[in-house]
């Protein structure tokens, strides 16, 4: 069973998705805000990240960089995903390793089409 980490900071859509992830068999962890994202990232090493880009107590741009910097997770994809319109949000997940970028909300469909394009054909659901 492959592992995700979910970073959002939103209780309900953190929920759902983590109900969603289950459901496609996936081992999820989870994390609501940028400090204890690292945390998590280290105790379960994942095979894809998805965050939220507006988190307290940092952005996902920070966790993203400081996910690169690490030995253990330096080439795990990420998918990106934010509420905001900035068009400068999406410039800057370019400057940042990441698989793909969704913007809120999205459905399902689109989640398991990019976590597909971030695993390959080796995913679990």
């Amino acid at each position: 069973m492959k592992k995700v980490l979910l970073i959002e900071d939103d209780p309900k859509l953190s929920l759902a998705l983590q109900m969603r992830l289950k459901m496609m068999q996936f081992d999820v962890a989870s994390s609501a805000d940028a400090i204890r994202a690292m945390d998590e990232a280290n105790k379960h090493q994942p095979e894809l990240v998805i965050l939220d880009i507006n988190l307290p107590g940092g952005n996902g741009f920070v966790v993203a960089e400081r996910l690169r910097k690490n030995p253990a997770t330096m080439t795990t994809p990420i998918i990106f995903i934010t509420a905001s319109e900035k068009p400068e949000y999406l410039e800057k997940a370019k400057t940042v390793s990441h698989c793909a970028f969704l913007q809120k909300p999205f459905d399902a469909v689109q989640l398991a089409d990019a976590m597909e394009a971030c695993l390959g054909n080796s995913g679990a659901y």
